[in-house]
């Protein structure tokens, strides 16, 4: 991995009349976002969704029983509709927020860079393929158990058809931004902080500079890769298999991040991937009008 900076530099001056313009300050580099903005989203994230919960609580909303046993949890409507007021709540305050100790735009702080993600389009997606059929080959030969926890979400064709739009467009993007914008460079910064020689000139140049270490960007890619397959653990039933590939899965759309500068660019092979994998789901329930299949 290449060591790039982990954010633009300082952007140009506002367009038009120079004598109209008030000039735009020049703020410092700066290693963003760090461990306490990363934090802090993840914090708010789980929070909203906490409070989601108890305003579903005390209108009344009563759990579903899905499960053969005796778990009860919210139905699979409510649980996407949560998850999506969530990430849209979310995504808004830090739109609002981060720019205003960044200084700068979120999307550039967390190098979203739209335009370098658009113009390798074809290959990102061609990527998200190819890493979907991978994951297919591998769970063909590995024995899972007839009902997964996942599969509470194809009971029925419109919340199929919900999870597939959602799983698709939505979540790839907010878990990119959470994973590859906050969680990745965060874990980098701190692990060049707690490596830097405690000496007056080691500090200096670490405050001058922004680009990270190859051994901060091994050691975050490794982690934040770790917590991405924990991260969907439960929906696959904690099979090692799965979560080892998804880890590696993890490690590829860290390393498309890096080589890019673009979490937009890890974001669509995500989305490809996970479409890939909608995409066979959908051929073998002839468009979710057999969800019996998937457990045959």
């Amino acid at each position: 991995m290449s060591s790039p900076p982990i954010h633009d530099p300082d952007p140009s001056p506002v367009p038009g009349d120079p004598a109209q313009a008030e000039p735009m300050p020049a703020y410092p580099p700066r290693r963003i976002p760090h461990i306490g903005h990363a934090l802090l989203f993840v914090g708010f994230t789980g929070i909203t969704l906490m409070v989601l919960e108890v305003l579903l609580a005390l209108l009344g909303e009563s759990p579903a029983s899905l499960r053969a046993g005796a778990v009860t949890v919210l139905h699979p409507k409510l649980q996407l509709a949560m998850m999506g007021a969530t990430y849209l709540t979310t995504l808004l305050a830090a739109w609002l927020f981060y720019p205003l100790v960044w200084h700068r735009d979120f999307l550039d702080g967390v190098q979203w860079h739209w335009s370098t993600a658009r113009a390798q389009a074809s290959r990102l997606i061609a990527l998200g393929f190819a890493l979907g059929v991978l994951m297919a080959l591998i769970t063909a030969f590995v024995a899972t158990p007839k009902s997964l926890p996942i599969d509470e979400f194809f009971l029925t064709p419109t919340t199929a058809w919900i999870i597939t739009v959602f799983g698709t467009f939505g979540a790839p993007v907010f878990e990119e931004i959470c994973f590859r914008g906050f969680l990745f460079p965060a874990f980098a910064i701190a692990y060049d902080w707690i490596a830097l020689p405690r000496t007056p000139e080691a500090r200096t140049g670490w405050q001058t500079t922004t680009t990270l270490t190859p051994a901060s960007l091994v050691f975050s890619a490794v982690l934040t890769s770790m917590l991405f397959a924990m991260l969907h653990a439960e929906q696959v039933a904690h099979l090692w298999v799965v979560l080892l590939v998804l880890f590696s899965i993890s490690l590829v759309l860290t390393y498309v991040r890096v080589k890019t500068q673009s979490v937009a660019a890890s974001a669509i092979v995500h989305a490809s991937y996970n479409g890939f994998i909608f995409l066979v789901t959908i051929i073998a329930t002839g468009g979710y009008r057999h969800l019996d299949r998937m457990t045959h």
